[in-house]
């Protein structure tokens, strides 16, 4: 009998019995007796089911689809793991993958659904409605009892759908917090606190969160802000912090730097942004910190992005005429490495009042490329927890740009300070923020429900 059977039973190491009967074939609970063809039977215990539940996977390489990815391929060492996730609709849109393929020991079926360009407002919607939908039905007619169902708090509809899949099915659900909604919509002033809808929302998304099994938060403020909208149970929260690509990115010499070459800022001091910047970061700080620089010829600022503040920034470097500022386009994911080292200084951002909703990932492979940070954050977030805990940066409060300012001229003034902190920062991701210490946590968390 081989081993990984797709869209049947599992099977570890079997042992023989003898019966004699000539055919017999019993699934009950763990145990599968199957005939053989020569008198004998064998019985093994059946892989757990695990499913990831996702909109991004692969091809879909934005951090969601990337993380999701890890997720599912490193589990599928040890379980039976399947994908129900959509066609790609951000950076790889317009790619058309395989609607069910296998791919590195993963079952992936891609659910049919919209994908219109997700910067429109409407587009986005019918992407988020089609595919909650799609991955619903297929939820109804996939899980089984006793699977486990991991599922993404992004797009926001789609952990109520699976929820529901796994209570008519009878599966286990986890809950995987990426944002924290609706607090997100909150705090960056989409919808107004005492407004009936936001009380609505934070109705639901309490059953939501107590309804789960388990629940996967990527930070220590996070995993309080959630504790606190339960009742009972707070354990079931746990931290699985996204982790560093460490078998891509690892710190290079500076002279070795291709980007920095290209962009002829081989003598400057590099104070690099790398990621989105969308809503929840402080990209103007960043822009004002340029503009308060600007009589410093030695200091540039390299920004390298995409997101919804993006055409924002290009426009005021361009008003301002900060020519003490680069702003370039994400290069293909196989040059990380040399972008992440493309820096003497990495800047990490969150908005004020961001703490518990959000945690950057690229913290992680800026601590990869061993470069130190400064980080414009509230100090109770998990950014700042983790700058202050390994020694590997500075922080600054969001809305003082002026600070911003004067802390990159201290850092350029202690290159051996900057180096002790990069070298901290390369063996805590080394030691702590790996896929293999993620995954731990994941297994943990399985092993947990099975012996329930």
């Amino acid at each position: 009998m081989a081993q990984g059977i797709r869209g049947g039973v599992s099977f570890g190491s079997p042992r023989q019995i003898s019966v004699d009967a000539s055919n017999y074939y019993c699934l009950k609970e763990e145990k599968v007796l199957l005939h053989t063809g020569t008198g004998s039977l064998q019985i093994a215990s059946r892989r757990r089911r695990v499913w990831v539940i996702t909109e991004l996977y692969y091809p879909e390489l934005t951090s969601t689809g990337y993380f999701l990815t890890g997720i599912a391929e490193g589990l599928a060492d040890l379980y039976d793991v399947s994908v129900l996730c959509g066609q790609p609709s951000y950076w790889a849109r317009g790619v058309r993958a395989p609607s069910r393929e296998i791919r590195n020991g993963v079952d992936v079926e891609r659910c049919r659904a919209t994908t219109f360009e997700k910067n429109k407002l409407i587009g986005r919607a019918f992407n988020l409605l089609t595919i909650s939908f799609s991955i619903f039905i297929t939820a109804l007619s996939r899980f089984r009892r006793g699977d486990i169902a991991i599922v993404v708090t992004n797009p926001p509809l789609l952990p109520y759908i699976v929820a529901l899949a796994c209570r008519v099915r009878g599966a286990r659900f986890v809950l995987l917090v990426h944002d924290v909604y609706p607090e997100i919509l909150e705090r960056l002033d989409i919808l107004k606190p005492q407004s009936l809808l936001m009380r609505l929302l934070h109705r639901v998304s309490e059953r939501l969160y107590q309804s789960a099994d388990r629940i996967l938060v990527l930070g220590r403020d996070m995993q309080d802000l959630i504790q606190q909208k339960l009742s009972s149970r707070r354990d079931r929260v746990a931290v699985a912090t996204n982790w560093a690509s460490t078998e891509m990115i690892a710190p290079t010499p500076r002279s070795d730097n291709q980007l920095l070459g290209r962009l002829h800022l081989e003598g400057k001091f590099v104070v690099q942004f790398f990621g989105n910047m969308g809503r929840p970061h402080c990209i103007e700080d960043i822009l004002d910190a340029a503009e308060l620089l600007s009589s410093d010829l030695e200091i540039h600022f390299l920004i390298v992005g995409w997101g919804a503040k993006k055409n924002w920034a290009v426009n005021e470097k361009n008003v301002r005429h900060l020519e003490n500022m680069t702003i370039i386009d994400p290069l293909e994911r196989e040059q990380s490495c040399d972008v992440q080292n493309a820096c003497d200084l990495a800047i990490n951002t969150l908005s004020s009042n961001m703490s518990g909703i959000s945690v950057p990932s690229r913290t992680y492979n800026v601590m990869a490329s061993g470069k130190p940070m400064l980080a414009v954050c509230d100090e109770d977030s998990e950014l700042a927890t983790v700058i202050y805990e390994e020694q590997t940066g500075w922080v600054v409060p969001p809305g003082r740009p002026d600070i911003l300012a004067a802390t990159i001229r201290k850092a350029k003034a202690a290159p051996e300070e900057l180096r002790l902190m990069g070298e901290r920062a390369y063996q805590a991701a080394e030691a702590k923020y790996t896929i293999a210490s993620v995954l731990k946590v994941y297994t943990e968390l399985i092993e947990g429900l099975i012996a329930e």
